[in-house]
C-alpha cells in the first residue's frame, strides 16, 4: 500500500511543479519524504497545494472520511453477498472497466470539491471517477440501510451499485460526501452485477442537475463516465436482453444517510417477516444518531447535547420539516420521484436516488411516472402523504432511542410545514404579492382543475401568466387574449386523451381479473397491487368509452370556455395586487420577474433525455452536454439555444462503435417509444411532448 501511495505521492509532486514552475526547498523535501512515509507526504502535499492555489487536483483532495471513523465498519474483508450484521459499512474494492470515456461533467458541482475546469482535461480523470484508479485519500465502502419498499418492509438493501470514496472538505469548510454509483459489485449487491448503463445514468445525471438548478435541495451530479465493459439488461422485461455499456455516476451529497440507514434495527416484520441485520443492537442506533445529530445539525447538537431526548426530538422534528419543505418544492414544478421507499429518503431532506422519476406534461394528478408503479402508490398527488408516511416509518426505526408516544406526536408538523410552503410557493407562481387572501387556495384548486380537465400542460401554464401585465395596463385585454390562445394551444387533443387511456396491462392479465371479478370477486382482495392496477385499467376503460364520440373542435370549445372563466377570476383578484399601486410599470415588472423566477421555461421532459441518450448511445455526447447546459439557466427566457452547438466536452472524445449497446430499439431507462424517426433531430425544449413521445414510459 505505501509503495502505492509512494508513486501517487511522486506524480502529485511532478504534477504541483509543473503547475507553479517550481522546485522549491519545500517540493524537494517533500521528495525526499517520500522514501519515509508517503502518507504523510502526500497530506501535507494537499496542504501546499490549496494554500498555493486554493484550489485542488485529484491528488489533493482535503479528505476526512469522518463516517467511516465514527460508525462500525464490517469486520469481514471479502466482498461478497451476506448480512451485515453490527455494521453500518463495509469496505470493498475497485471493479475496473475497460476504455473509461467522459460523457459529461457538471463544473459547478465538482467546484464543490475545489475542483477547477483543468482538472477533467488530466489523463487520470476518467480512471478516478470510473473507479478504475483509487483517488489518494479516499476509502471506498458500501452503507448497509434497509427500508419499505411500496410500503412493505424489505429488510437489508444497501449500496448494491454505489461506492463511498470518502469525504472532502473543501475551502468554506463544507462537507460533501463522494459516490460512485454503477462501480460494480458490494456485499449488498444480492443478486444483481451492481452495474448500471448508459441511459439511466444519463438519466440520474441530468436531473440531479436540473432539480439544483430550480433551487431545489438534492444530491449533485459532478461526472458521467461511461466505458467499452458490457453487462445483460432485459430492458422492457419481455425476454429481448441486449448488452449495454457499463456508466457510472459520480454522486456529491453533505450525506448519503436516509431513513433506512436507521431501519437496520427494526424487529421481524409481522407481515413481510423479515427483520433489520443490526435488531438489539441499540448502542449503535444511539452511535449513529449522535453522529447525525452532530455532524449535519450541528445547531441542534451545540444546543441540546446534554440532554439527548430533547436532542433526538428536535432533530426528528426539523428532519419531518425538511421534508415537508422538500415535496412542497416538488409538487411545484410538477416533479414525481417515483419510488419514494423508506430508503430513498435522505436524512438531510434533499432529493437522493433518481430511478424511474418523470416531470409531468399534461397536468394528472394521478400522474403514474414509474410505469412499474401498477398500484398507483407514488403519484403525484400522493406524494405529500407517502412522504409523511415515511416519517413514521423514521419514528419507529428509532423508538429504541426516543419513544413512539414522543415522535409521533410531531407528525403533525409535515403538514404545516407542507402547507405553509406550497401555498408561499403558488402564490408565487400566480404572481400575488402584494396581498394575502384566504381565497388564494381556491384559486389555484380552480386553475389545477381546469389544467386537469383541459389537459392543459403544467409547465407553460404556469409559465405564461407572467405574459399578464397587471389589470390598469392599456395592453391587458389583448394580453389575456394572447395569453387565452396560447394556454389552448397547450392543452391536450382528443388523440392524446385517447392514446394515454390505451391499457397498459397485459391482455391476458386484464381477462383473468375480468373472470374473476364476474366468478370469484372476494379473490380481487388478495391481489394486492394487482388490483389497483386493474382498477386503474377499468378507469381507463370508461374514460375512452366517454372519448369516442368527442370531436377536437367541440373540446376546443369547452376549453376555452374554461379557460376565459378561469382567466376571468383571475383578474378580478389581480385588481386587489394594483389597489392603491402608484407605480403600476414597476409593480408589473416586479411581478413578471419573480414569476418567471419560480416558474421554468426549461424542464427535462421525458423527450428532452431520451432525445439525448439516444444519441449519446450512437456515440454523441454532445446533446447531453448541450440539455446539461439548458438546465444550468431553467428559468431564462435569453437562452440562445444556437450557442450550444459547437460544445466541447472538455477534451473527450466517445469512442463508442456503431453497435453501440441499447442502439437498436427504444430505451431511456427503461423509456419505452417508437421515437427511432425523430430521436437526434432538432427539437423544441420548451415545447409539450412531440406526438411520437406520447408512449414513452419509464420503469
Amino acid at each position: 500500500m505505501f509503495r502505492r501511495l509512494a508513486a501517487e505521492t511522486g506524480t502529485a509532486i511532478a504534477r504541483f511543479e509543473r503547475k507553479y514552475h517550481t522546485t522549491s526547498l519545500k517540493t524537494k523535501l517533500l521528495r525526499n519524504l517520500v522514501g519515509t512515509s508517503a502518507f504523510y507526504t502526500w497530506r501535507c502535499i494537499a496542504g501546499v497545494h490549496r494554500s498555493a492555489n486554493n484550489m485542488s487536483t485529484l491528488e489533493t483532495l482535503n479528505f476526512d472520511n469522518l463516517a467511516l471513523r465514527s460508525l462500525p465498519i464490517d469486520s469481514e474483508k471479502e466482498v461478497f453477498t451476506r448480512q451485515v450484521s453490527g455494521a453500518c459499512f463495509s469496505k470493498i474494492n475497485l471493479s475496473p472497466v475497460e476504455n473509461p470515456t467522459l460523457v459529461c461533467h457538471s463544473l459547478s458541482a465538482l467546484s464543490l470539491l475545489d475542483l477547477k475546469e483543468t482538472e477533467v482535461q488530466e489523463k487520470n480523470f476518467c480512471e478516478y471517477f470510473a473507479g478504475n484508479k483509487l483517488i489518494p485519500g479516499s476509502e471506498p465502502a458500501a452503507h448497509c440501510y434497509c427500508g419499505h419498499q411500496f410500503g412493505y418492509f424489505s429488510g437489508q438493501l444497501g449500496d448494491g451499485a454505489a461506492m463511498y470514496l470518502g469525504e472532502v472538505v473543501n475551502k468554506k469548510g463544507e462537507r460533501w460526501e463522494i459516490q460512485l454509483k454503477g462501480s460494480g459489485l458490494t456485499p449488498f449487491s444480492r443478486t444483481a452485477d451492481g452495474r448500471k448503463v448508459l441511459r439511466s445514468t444519463i438519466r440520474e445525471f441530468l436531473c440531479s442537475e436540473a432539480i439544483h438548478n430550480l433551487g431545489i435541495p438534492t444530491t449533485r451530479a459532478g461526472t458521467c463516465v461511461t466505458s467499452d465493459t458490457r453487462v445483460v439488461r432485459d430492458i422492457f422485461y419481455d425476454g429481448h436482453p441486449i448488452q449495454e455499456r457499463c456508466t457510472i455516476v459520480l454522486r456529491i451529497a453533505p450525506t448519503f444517510l436516509r431513513f433506512g440507514s436507521f431501519e437496520i434495527f427494526k424487529p421481524m416484520d409481522p407481515e413481510t417477516g423479515r427483520k433489520g441485520p443490526s435488531v438489539g443492537k441499540t448502542d449503535i442506533l444511539i452511535q449513529m444518531l449522535d453522529y447525525t445529530v452532530e455532524t449535519f445539525y450541528t445547531e441542534i447538537w451545540d444546543r441540546l447535547k446534554e440532554d439527548k431526548q430533547k436532542m433526538y426530538l428536535e432533530f426528528f422534528r426539523e428532519v419531518v420539516k425538511r421534508t415537508g419543505r422538500l415535496v412542497a418544492e416538488w409538487q411545484c414544478v410538477g416533479w414525481c420521484h417515483g419510488v419514494l421507499n423508506t430508503d430513498n429518503m435522505s436524512i438531510c431532506g434533499v432529493t437522493i436516488d433518481y430511478g424511474p422519476y418523470g416531470f409531468m406534461d399534461r397536468y394528472d394528478p394521478d400522474f403514474i411516472c414509474n410505469a412499474s408503479d401498477d398500484g398507483g402508490r407514488y403519484t403525484y398527488q400522493k406524494q405529500p402523504e407517502i412522504c409523511k408516511w415515511n416519517c413514521q416509518k423514521l419514528a419507529e426505526a428509532i423508538q429504541e432511542a426516543i419513544p413512539l408516544s414522543e415522535t409521533e406526536k410531531e407528525l403533525g408538523i409535515f403538514d404545516e410545514e407542507f402547507s405553509r410552503h406550497y401555498t408561499q410557493k403558488m402564490r408565487k407562481k400566480l404572481g400575488l404579492l402584494k396581498t394575502e387572501l384566504q381565497e388564494d387556495g381556491l384559486l389555484v384548486e380552480k386553475l389545477l382543475e381546469t389544467m386537469k380537465t383541459t389537459g392543459a400542460d403544467f409547465t407553460n401554464t404556469f409559465r405564461c401568466l407572467s405574459r399578464l401585465p397587471l389589470p390598469g395596463n392599456t395592453d391587458y385585454d389583448s394580453a389575456v387574449a394572447e395569453v387565452t390562445e396560447y394556454i389552448l394551444s397547450q392543452c391536450a387533443t382528443v388523440e392524446e386523451l385517447k392514446l394515454s387511456c390505451k391499457p397498459t396491462m397485459d391482455p391476458r392479465q386484464l381477462q383473468m381479473f375480468m373472470m374473476l371479478m364476474q366468478t370469484n370477486p372476494g379473490l380481487l382482495n388478495a391481489l394486492g397491487r394487482g388490483l389497483s392496477a386493474f382498477v386503474k385499467e377499468i378507469e381507463k376503460m370508461e374514460k375512452a368509452k366517454h372519448l369516442q364520440d368527442l370531436t377536437q373542435k367541440s373540446k376546443q370549445e369547452e376549453d376555452k370556455k374554461l379557460w376565459t372563466e378561469w382567466l376571468t377570476q383571475y383578474t378580478e383578484r389581480l385588481k386587489l395586487e394594483v389597489k392603491d399601486c402608484s407605480d403600476l410599470e414597476s409593480a408589473t415588472k416586479q411581478r413578471s420577474e419573480v414569476m418567471n423566477s419560480v416558474n421554468p421555461r426549461f424542464i427535462l421532459r421525458n423527450y428532452i433525455a431520451e432525445n439525448a441518450i439516444k444519441a449519446a448511445e450512437k456515440g454523441d455526447y454532445s446533446e447531453v452536454q448541450r440539455v446539461l447546459k439548458l438546465l444550468e439557466n431553467p428559468f431564462s427566457e435569453a437562452v440562445d439555444l444556437g450557442s450550444f452547438s459547437g460544445l466541447s466536452l472538455g477534451g473527450s472524445t466517445s469512442t463508442t462503435d456503431s453497435d453501440s449497446a441499447g442502439a437498436a430499439g427504444p430505451s431511456s431507462g427503461a423509456s419505452k417509444g417508437d421515437n427511432s424517426q425523430t430521436c437526434g433531430e432538432a427539437i423544441s425544449y420548451d415545447c409539450k411532448p412531440p406526438e411520437w413521445a406520447q408512449g414513452l414510459r419509464v420503469t
